[in-house]
Parts: C-alpha cells; sequence; structure tokens
C-alpha cells in the first residue's frame, strides 16, 4: 500500500510522520515544490523507524509527481496557512489555484486514488479538488470534522477533568465559525453531555471550538499541524485497514439534509472506497437552522470560486 502527502509543510510533514509510525503501508511519499524540503523531512521521518518500530519506508521528492504514481490514497496540504487577521474564505484564489494544479497531477498519475483535503478554506477546496479530478465524490472529500470533533472533545476533557478517550461527539457544517456542534450528540462514556457539565459552560467550550483555529493562529503567528496532521492520517488509517470508521468529514452532498452540490462536513462510514456512506441524523429546528445558515456561509464562497471561471 502507498500514501502520497502533497506538501512537506508542518501539516503534511506530520501527517506524514503520523501515517509512517502507525506502520500500516509499505511506502509514504512526500512531495513538496521547495528543493530539499521534502527529501530533508522525509529523511528524517526514516531515520525514527528503528528507535520507533516500523518498517514504512518514506520517501522525499521535489515536484516529481511520478514518484506519487499508483497511490492509494492522496492528501493534498498544499497552500499557503493562515496568519493572524486573516480568514479562511481570504485564501481562496491562491490555494485555489494551488489545489487544482496538484489535483490534475494526482489523478494523472493515479487515477483510481483517493483524495484527502487539508488546505483551507477547506470546504470550497474540496469543490475544488472534485471539479479538477473528475472522479466520484466518495473518492474526493475533507478532512475538518475530525480536528473540529478533536478540540472540542479535548476541550470538555479538560473542563470534566477526564480522559478524552471517553469522549464522543458530532461536529457538523462548515469548517470554520459556523460549524455546528451537537450537545445532544455528545457523550462521555455514554452520558450525555448536557448531564455532566452546566450550559454556559457548555457554551462557552462550543464557543472555544468555533474559533480553536483562530487561536492558535493567535498563539503561533500561523495554522496548527499537530491536530491536523495526525486527524488526516487518522482517515488514511481508516481507508487503508478499510476500518468502516465512522467520522465527521467534508462531503459532497447530493439530497442528505435537503442540500445539493455542497460540501459539508457531516458524519460518514469511511472503508477502503472512500466515504461509503453518509449519514443523515434527525436533526431538531435549532440544530437545522445552523446547519443551514452554515451551508449559507460554504455556498458563498463555492460562489466565489465559481466565478473565478476556473472549470
Amino acid at each position: 500500500m502507498k500514501v502520497t502527502v502533497i506538501g512537506a509543510g508542518n501539516v503534511g510533514a506530520t501527517c506524514a510522520n503520523v501515517i509512517a509510525h502507525g506502520d500500516y503501508v509499505n511506502e509514504v511519499i512526500l512531495l513538496d515544490i521547495k528543493e530539499g524540503t521534502a527529501e530533508g523531512k522525509a529523511l528524517d521521518i526514516w531515520e525514527t523507524a528503528h528507535i520507533n518500530n516500523y518498517s514504512t519506508r518514506v520517501k522525499g521528492v521535489t515536484n516529481d509527481y511520478a514518484a506519487t504514481a499508483n497511490s492509494d490514497v492522496v492528501v493534498i496540504t498544499s497552500g499557503l496557512p493562515r496568519k493572524p487577521g486573516m480568514s479562511r474564505d481570504d485564501l481562496i484564489s491562491t490555494n485555489a489555484g494551488i489545489v487544482k494544479s496538484v489535483t490534475e497531477q494526482v489523478v494523472k498519475h493515479s487515477p483510481n486514488t483517493i483524495i484527502i483535503i487539508v488546505s483551507n478554506p477547506l470546504d470550497v477546496m474540496c469543490y475544488c479538488a472534485f471539479l479538477t479530478a473528475k472522479i466520484p465524490s466518495s473518492r474526493v472529500f475533507g478532512m475538518a470534522g475530525i480536528l473540529d470533533t478533536a478540540r472540542y472533545e479535548s476541550f470538555l476533557a479538560e473542563a470534566l477533568n477526564c480522559s478524552p478517550k471517553d469522549i464522543q461527539a458530532v461536529l457538523m457544517g462548515g469548517h470554520g465559525d459556523t460549524m455546528v456542534p451537537l450537545p445532544r450528540y455528545t457523550t462521555v462514556a455514554g452520558i450525555p453531555v448536557t448531564e455532566m457539565i452546566a450550559p454556559d459552560k457548555l457554551n462557552a467550550i462550543i464557543d472555544r471550538t468555533k474559533k480553536g483555529g483562530g487561536e492558535i493562529v493567535n498563539l503561533l503567528g500561523t495554522s496548527a499541524w499537530y491536530a491536523p496532521g495526525a486527524a488526516a492520517a487518522q482517515m488514511v488509517e481508516a481507508i487503508i485497514k478499510d476500518e468502516k470508521r465512522i467520522f465527521p468529514c467534508c462531503a459532497l452532498l447530493n439530497g442528505e439534509y435537503g442540500m445539493k452540490n455542497i460540501y459539508l462536513g457531516v458524519p460518514v462510514k469511511l472503508g477502503k472506497n472512500g466515504i461509503e456512506e453518509i449519514f443523515t441524523l434527525q436533526l431538531n429546528a435549532e440544530e437545522s437552522k445552523l446547519l443551514t445558515d452554515s451551508a449559507a456561509a460554504v455556498k458563498e464562497v463555492m460562489d466565489v470560486l465559481d466565478g473565478m471561471k476556473m472549470f
């Protein structure tokens, strides 16, 4: 089995590192446009193989898409990171061009691959990759919900002074301030979270989750990488091992939740064929409105991409 990670920045390198340590693929290719970056980071990762007891080969290349041929999964992290004061939407014009170019090369060399998008603005970059790749949407989707859910669960674990392992949560909608955490579907060892934490504290955690990426940008001066890289790697593992994991992912809706032709975060089943099922939750009126509002915000940015006449 072979996995390629496009973009050897912090997120891409972290993703490649986590995949290699998982020891469930034969080879990881790390590709970047900057001479020596992917090669150096890949070599550094490979030199930990004996220390961390794995056999996955890690190879770095500079803009050599031939080396990515016949990849089972490709993770695209390419693009400019957010900087303080910059929204994800601000990135669209530059990153859309990058994602389009990268996707063209990916499908040329790996026509049967599954593509996971990490580049921001996430929802719209998924749409961009789908329009470019011209393959079923079940094989083009994005990492966002897993990251957002992980942040939500980590904040809850802090507040409850419990292990995050015991928390199960669902978030939906766009990746950003309009995401839709669902307390009604959040449990701690099977116990509804609403029975364990006061409403005001829970609302504060939800608000912090929505701004979780911005919190790190303000602290570091750039986007997060450990959690996003690990989240993408978790998706890769579910696909390669055909685990049938149920995750919130950015998927193309075709009638689910009454929406069509829009990429939005929803719970899905991930296996060897990519997205094998999209689950339609029975949302109440308040939840439905939040999801509709989130979709409207995503659609506005999708319209910007359509207006660029790239396709």
